[in-house]
């Protein structure tokens, strides 16, 4: 009885270290309080796609931003269109994929690849160029943009709406130069000096 009663023990002692380590690998695999800890993943921001590198070239604006939207049909859809658009002032890339029928365009636009965060509805004109507005996925919010094409071989514009509107304003905060008074001299032949310029007279 001796020898079965001490291995009916050592295999229960085998059991239990078996047990306690398949929990311990369990309870690290799952540990809540790291799960808690570890950062959530983040978003990446997209980039220019290599695909749509060779598409037709539209550059305008949305609002007051300029953008460059590259668009072409889809090649297993004769009425699907698919593409991207580039802020030019932070380089953030946006994919856009609808149907165009005739002279509309109708497409959603997506800032992650995986979920639609806009709308756009739009008209092609008679010279190529493109005109709507780009709305909220409830359809609020529109923001108009204005698109022209650009043909190939043209090199892409680098300054932005955005930049344009802060240099002007910058110009328009600027103090005015002080203006100069008429001169007490008197003017010879010619006329009276107007405004303190002396290549600007009146008629004699």
């Amino acid at each position: 009885m001796r020898p079965l009663r001490a291995y009916a023990f050592a295999a229960a002692a085998f059991a239990l270290q078996i047990a306690l380590s398949s929990a311990a690998f369990a309870q690290e695999a799952v540990d809540p309080v790291k799960a808690l800890a570890a950062p959530p993943a983040r978003e990446l921001p997209l980039k220019p796609s290599p695909e749509f590198a060779q598409f037709p070239r539209y550059v305008g604006t949305l609002g007051e931003r300029q953008i460059v939207m590259r668009l072409a049909p889809k090649s297993d859809d004769p009425t699907g269109v698919h593409g991207e658009y580039q802020f030019t002032d932070t380089g953030e890339v946006i994919l856009i994929a609808g149907d165009r029928a005739g002279s509309t365009l109708e497409a959603e636009e997506s800032s992650d690849g995986t979920h639609i965060t806009g709308n756009w509805v739009g008209t092609f004109a008679d010279d190529g160029s493109l005109s709507g507005d780009r709305m909220e996925v409830d359809d609020s919010d529109p923001v108009a943009f204005e698109l022209k094409p650009l043909a190939a071989g043209l090199p892409l514009p680098v300054a932005s709406v955005a930049a344009s509107k802060a240099a002007t304003n910058a110009e328009q905060a600027a103090p005015a130069p002080a203006v100069a008074l008429p001169s007490a001299t008197p003017a010879g032949k010619g006329g009276q000096p107007v405004g303190g310029v002396s290549n600007l007279r009146t008629g004699e």
